[in-house]
């Protein structure tokens, strides 16, 4: 059984923000080899900065993955943007907890070397997260959608 070991930051100020015990489950519930990740849960202004400086986008987003190493185990660092994510939680009408296990899923997932740049990429990352979460207990996430009740 793949091995996690896991650090979790909270440079965040927003009122609802997962536990680090969930935030494990979420990213446990993903592992497919020995992993070594620290899960860091920011602000719009730092996650605006990451996103600018790595991927030379101009927004907050939701989630960022970033790959340390490849072997002999993953490693790597998973930014999320606690204000975005509650407020696509909100435009969704989703569970905000739900939709944390959705990114914590998706940004291990990346870690582990999955994309969605390419339709089939897509289609198979998103398979994956549908399985996790729903042993997670979770709905999946693909069929809400945007004013959804």
């Amino acid at each position: 059984m793949p091995q996690l070991k896991i650090s979790t930051q909270f440079a965040s100020t927003h009122a609802l923000l997962p536990s680090k015990l969930q935030l494990r489950k979420w990213a446990k519930a993903a592992l497919r080899v020995d992993t070594e990740v620290t899960i860091r849960i920011v602000d719009a202004q730092e996650a605006l900065e990451l996103n600018s400086q790595y991927r030379g986008k101009d927004y907050a987003t939701n989630v960022l993955t970033f790959s340390l190493t490849e072997t002999p185990h993953l490693m790597g660092d998973i930014i999320i943007c606690a204000p975005v994510v509650a407020a696509e939680a909100s435009a969704q009408q989703i569970d905000l907890m739900a939709h944390y296990a959705h990114l914590t899923v998706h940004g291990m997932l990346h870690l582990c070397g999955f994309d969605h740049e390419a339709e089939p990429q897509a289609e198979l990352m998103e398979s994956i997260e549908i399985q996790i979460l729903t042993k997670l207990g979770y709905a999946n996430p693909y069929l809400i959608t945007e004013g959804a009740a």
